[in-house]
């Protein structure tokens, strides 16, 4: 059976990535296959960039396919922010709840036609001894003026998608997995697997 290595930490991304690949013929490892190694800093200017970085870094170190995303919230009114510092917005180690409280205190006041926002994210995947491939998933809505829902991560209590008008939050893993930036991209990255592996 062919390996597959995911290179994040987040626990909520893996389990998600996870459940997408579960209907693959990949044995799917994760970096807690592998304490020693030490991921990369996310320091480049794009998601394109730091997903293929963690990715070349998890190949080279294991030998072994590796897969990584990276991802985030852009909002208009911000100018893209917070863009590749989402996880980190409010600083390093950062919790969910500072990003969102910054967020929202980053746009009190800005009316909800003013508060567009989009998720967006690239997956890498690379294949010892070839160039990293990328695909990428986004997925457009708007801020609310304050978190609602109970379910997802980051800043999913945030996040309306429009033609449901709920939070990302609010609706089950299985119907954000059909509209997400996340679930869109990942579509994508089996197919190309399924091609490449």
């Amino acid at each position: 059976m062919k390996k597959l290595v995911l290179a994040t930490n987040n626990q909520h991304k893996a389990s998600e990535i996870g459940e997408f690949l579960s209907s693959s013929k990949l044995r799917i490892l994760s970096l807690q296959d592998f304490p020693e190694l030490r991921m990369p800093e996310e320091d480049c200017s794009t998601f394109t960039g730091n997903a293929i970085k963690k990715a070349e870094t998890v190949s080279a170190y294991t030998g072994l396919p590796a897969m990584a995303d990276d991802s985030g919230l852009e909002v208009d009114f911000l100018g893209g922010r917070p863009g590749v510092r989402s996880a980190r917005y409010a600083g390093e180690g950062s919790s969910d709840k500072e990003n969102n409280e910054l967020l929202l205190k980053e746009l009190k006041g800005i009316p909800p036609e003013k508060r567009g926002a989009r998720f967006k994210c690239v997956i890498a995947i690379v294949i010892p001894g070839t160039a990293a491939k990328t695909v990428e998933g986004q997925c457009r809505g708007r801020i609310a003026e304050a978190p609602k829902g109970d379910g997802g991560f980051g800043y999913d209590p945030l996040f309306i998608y429009k033609p449901s008008g709920l939070t990302f939050a609010q609706i089950t893993t299985i119907e954000k997995s059909k509209v997400s930036h996340r679930g869109i991209a990942l579509r994508k990255a089996c197919n190309l697997l399924s091609k490449i592996l």
